[in-house]
C-alpha cells in the first residue's frame, strides 16, 4: 500500500513539473494540490490501516470501513479547501493531477514485486 502512495507522490511530482510548463507556476501548483488531495488521506489510511493490523482480527473489517469513510470524507473536504481558499486555481491542471494521482494507486498493484 505505501508503494502506491510513493508512485502517487511522485507522478504528482511530474504532473506538477508538466503542468508548469504549459501553464505556468499556477497551473504547477494547481496540480500538485490536486495530487496531494489524494495522497495524503491515502497516506493516512495507510498508516491507520497498519496501526490497526496489530490488533485483534475482529476488529480489522470496522477499521477498514471507518478508515476508509475518513479518507473520503478528508479527500472531499480538502477538495473544498483547496478550491475555495486557492484564488488562482488552474482547473485542467487540478483535474489532471487530481486523476493521475488517483490511476497511480491501481498502477502499483498492476506491477509484480
Amino acid at each position: 500500500m505505501f508503494r502506491a502512495i510513493l508512485l502517487q507522490a511522485g507522478i504528482t511530482i511530474i504532473v506538477a513539473l508538466v503542468a508548469g510548463l504549459f501553464a505556468g507556476m499556477r497551473g504547477a501548483v494547481s496540480a500538485a494540490l490536486g495530487g496531494a488531495v489524494i495522497a495524503l488521506p491515502n497516506l493516512l489510511f495507510a498508516l491507520r490501516l497498519k496501526l490497526a493490523a496489530g490488533g485483534s482480527a475482529a476488529s480489522f473489517p470496522v477499521n477498514f470501513f471507518l478508515g476508509e469513510f475518513v479518507k473520503i470524507a478528508a479527500t472531499i473536504g480538502l477538495l473544498l479547501l483547496v478550491v475555495s481558499v486557492y484564488a488562482d486555481l488552474h482547473w485542467p491542471s487540478l483535474l489532471i493531477g487530481l486523476g493521475l494521482a488517483l490511476q497511480a494507486g491501481f498502477l502499483a498493484f498492476w506491477k509484480k514485486s
